[in-house]
């Protein structure tokens, strides 16, 4: 069945304006003493808020003092009427002073002797066999065990509540590593034998490194190396056409490569976080290029990078400008043929919406729903939510309210943070004091090509999903009905990645707690974005996956982990498999490239144009 009020007009170029729903968030009145709301009043006074907040988020780089303040108070006062716990502080003191004393003399002794402390094994700041000698052996083994101190000071302080435990033990870890040792020049054994090996000349070719990538941070321009990779030449070049196009998105519809095709298509649906060419890198590791090949009619949706004039693009736009706009479109190039629709990320957030909306008012459309590290249970996001609370999303809608827009720096560094040891700190060691320039790739160049998101799609999604959990919690509205993700049939696949920091596995794996269907799920090596990108043969990767029945018993993540088989190589070939299972019998002829006589002609070629805006 096909909703014709959904279905929006092709237009050869992309539309200035687009007319939106009215929004009204919920009123905070002012009572005049005539028992009278004065609404402009109000506007004024939160008006207010914004400007102030805004400018103080100008020198903090987009984080609540508030916030922050309110985490350490809570800490601070809970540590100071523990006595208990100052005791273990105390006690664990003395003992970490007494097992670096002992090592320090084991060491004179016997320089083979074993280390009193191990880093993690995921730190790798340490590996190089320059760390064993003297005196570098012994700041790393005091960091170590100072940073393991910190850790047990800022954990387990009876009566801190959980997220701000987790903020303030956050902070000490970031403060901690820009301390590390590892980052000081003069106590870094690698730096100190590069410097001498090359006279200083390393330190000269770090700080044009360092100028350089200043200077493009400051004119907006890409990073170095990064001009090797242009789209629709080196990257996104899988050949196709855009054969639909209005204000939010442009579809993508890709050619076939075979003789005959699967009679259902497929249609991807990326976050609006990021450009859709991650699943079309290079031709070596594009999914969307490996469908094709598998004999999948493929379609992809390309979001249009919004400016401030899209303030006011809601969530309900995403679902009915993007989504149900792609399947109405998709539904006059392929009629009567149902989709797979996937979803990558908060795309896949947007999609199970869409679905269980679909399925509210029997809209079957849907064959299949794949969902790719995407959450629809915000419980436990992971550590994102070290940035989620009232006080931050305030500041963050104030930012927001000033320009229209979140910027994409703010994302990229939230993420980065996240992630300091190997995305900042590692890269001010290798660029700017070893002097050697880190290699630029594919997927590094993609992330660089980051987006923008309108400020009100943005509160709705951290207010809505992230505090509230509403989608989850069955209170999440379409069109004034509340929709469940219960009533979702359709089979779904859904991936997970074993070193996701921003939807961490076991969150994603929680549809099997809200739906109602047959789910195949995989936990693949790699994290939120290398993980989904595991093209066959890419090594040093394996997977987890096992389906289960609507009417199985449920598992927990961890007993699902150890009863789930362990398959070496890409997942790509057993989702490919799990597509066309699904599929009608046999095969068809290729469809046309969008559908001249429906009104739907194709456009331009791909990428199309919303991909190339910055």
């Amino acid at each position: 069945m096909m909703s014709a009020q959904s279905v929006v007009p092709v237009e050869t170029k992309p539309v200035a304006t687009v007319k939106l729903v009215e929004h009204h968030h919920s009123p905070v009145s002012t009572i005049g003493v005539d028992g009278t709301d004065n609404p402009d009043i109000d506007g004024g006074f939160r008006t207010l808020d914004h400007f102030a907040s805004a400018a103080v988020a100008r020198a903090t780089f987009g984080l609540s003092p508030a916030a922050l303040m309110l985490a350490f108070a809570d800490w601070s006062i809970h540590l100071a009427a523990a006595p208990g716990k100052q005791a273990e502080l105390a006690t664990k003191t003395l003992r970490k002073c007494r097992r670096l004393a002992t090592h320090l003399v084991e060491t004179a002794i016997n320089p083979n002797a074993p280390d009193c402390i191990c880093p993690l094994p995921s730190d790798h700041r340490f590996d190089s066999p320059a760390w064993r000698g003297q005196p570098y052996r012994s700041y790393m083994q005091a960091f170590l065990l100072t940073q393991q101190w910190w850790h047990k000071a800022t954990t387990g302080v009876p009566g801190v509540a959980p997220h701000h435990e987790d903020v303030v033990a956050f902070a000490a870890r970031q403060w901690l590593d820009m301390l590390s040792p590892s980052n000081n020049p003069f106590t870094n054994p690698d730096v100190m034998q590069r410097t001498m090996e090359k006279g200083g000349l390393n330190l000269v070719d770090g700080m044009r490194n360092f100028i350089e990538d200043a200077s493009r941070v400051l004119l907006k321009e890409q990073p170095v190396g990064s001009e090797g990779f242009k789209v629709g030449e080196t990257v996104a070049v899988t050949p196709g056409k855009v054969v639909y196009r209005n204000h939010l998105m442009e579809l993508i519809q890709y050619e076939p490569t075979t003789k005959t095709v699967h009679a259902e298509p497929v249609l991807i649906v990326p976050a609006w976080i990021m450009k859709y060419y991650i699943l079309d890198l290079s031709p070596e590791n594009s999914l969307v290029r490996y469908l094709v090949s598998r004999g999948h009619t493929v379609f992809c949706i390309s979001w249009r990078n919004v400016t401030e004039e899209d303030r006011e693009l809601s969530l309900e736009d995403y679902r009915r400008l993007g989504v149900m706009a792609a399947i109405d479109a998709i539904g006059r190039i392929v009629p009567d043929r149902k989709v797979h629709a996937a979803g990558y990320c908060l795309g896949g957030t947007l999609l199970s919406i869409a679905a269980a909306a679909m399925a509210e008012v029997g809209d079957d459309r849907l064959a299949s729903m794949t969902l790719f590290a995407a959450q629809t249970d915000f419980t436990e996001p992971g550590e994102l939510q070290l940035f989620i609370d009232d006080s931050q999303v305030q500041f963050l809608e104030s930012m927001m309210w000033e320009h229209g827009t979140l910027d994409s720096s703010q994302m990229a560094g939230a993420f980065q943070l996240l992630r300091s040891n190997d995305l900042v700190w590692s890269r001010i060691v290798h660029d700017y004091m070893m002097g050697e320039r880190t290699p630029m790739n594919d997927l590094m160049a993609w992330n660089a090509d980051a987006t923008r998101m309108p400020y009100r799609m943005h509160s709705e999604y951290l207010r809505k999903l992230f505090l509230s959990n509403d989608l989850a919690s069955g209170r999440y509205e379409v069109n004034g009905r509340r929709i469940a993700l219960q009533n979702i049939r359709a089979p779904v696949f859904c991936v997970g990645t074993e070193r996701d920091h921003v939807a961490p596995w076991r969150s994603v794996y929680k549809i099997h707690y809200l739906t109602e269907t047959d789910i195949t799920f995989v936990l693949t090596s790699g994290g939120h974005n290398a993980g989904i990108v595991s093209e066959p043969g890419h090594p040093h990767r394996h997977f987890h996956m096992a389906e289960m029945k609507a009417d199985d018993l449920h598992h927990s993540a961890d007993e699902w982990l150890e009863i789930s088989p362990v398959h070496e190589g890409s997942w790509w070939p057993a989702w490919a498999d799990w597509l066309a299972a699904r599929s009608s019998d046999g095969q068809i002829a290729p469809p046309t490239m969008g559908a001249q006589d429906k009104g739907l002609p194709p456009l331009q070629d791909a990428p199309g144009s919303y991909v190339l805006q910055q």
